[in-house]
This record gives C-alpha cells, sequence and structure tokens, in this order.
C-alpha cells in the first residue's frame, strides 16, 4: 500500500504538489490542525505559515512526508 501524506490523508505526491503551492500549503496546514482538534497549533499557522513555516513544511514533505508540527500536545 501507498504511504500516505499529511494533508488529509493524501498520497505523498499529491501532498507534495499542496506544499510546494504556497497558499495551499498555508491554508491546508490551518484545516489540517484545526481537524486535529489542535487549536493553538492552527491559528499560528495562520499567523506565522507564509514564511518559515511553509519552507520547513516543504523540506520536511519533501524527506519525510508529513509537514511541521508546532505543538505536539
Amino acid at each position: 500500500m501507498a504511504k500516505k501524506g499529511d494533508y488529509f490523508g493524501m498520497g505523498r505526491l499529491i501532498s507534495l504538489i499542496f506544499a510546494i503551492i504556497p497558499v495551499t500549503s498555508w491554508l491546508f496546514g490551518f484545516v489540517t490542525r484545526i481537524k486535529e482538534g489542535k487549536i493553538i497549533a492552527g491559528i499560528l499557522r495562520i499567523f506565522l505559515g507564509w514564511n518559515i513555516i511553509y519552507i520547513l513544511d516543504l523540506i520536511l514533505m519533501l524527506f519525510n512526508g508529513k509537514i511541521l508540527r508546532l505543538l505536539n500536545c
């Protein structure tokens, strides 16, 4: 079975494509955190997700298939 990516359980290639596009990375990162019940992490993604978090998400999605977890609680 193919390894799943981090955006809504989509495949790794589709998640990587979404991570490359800044708007989808920002929006899907926010929605994913809210869906997980991590409201503070979602709010941080709204305000900080367009700069360094975007670059880190892109690198981590490329190598690990997962996006950055700001808060693991």
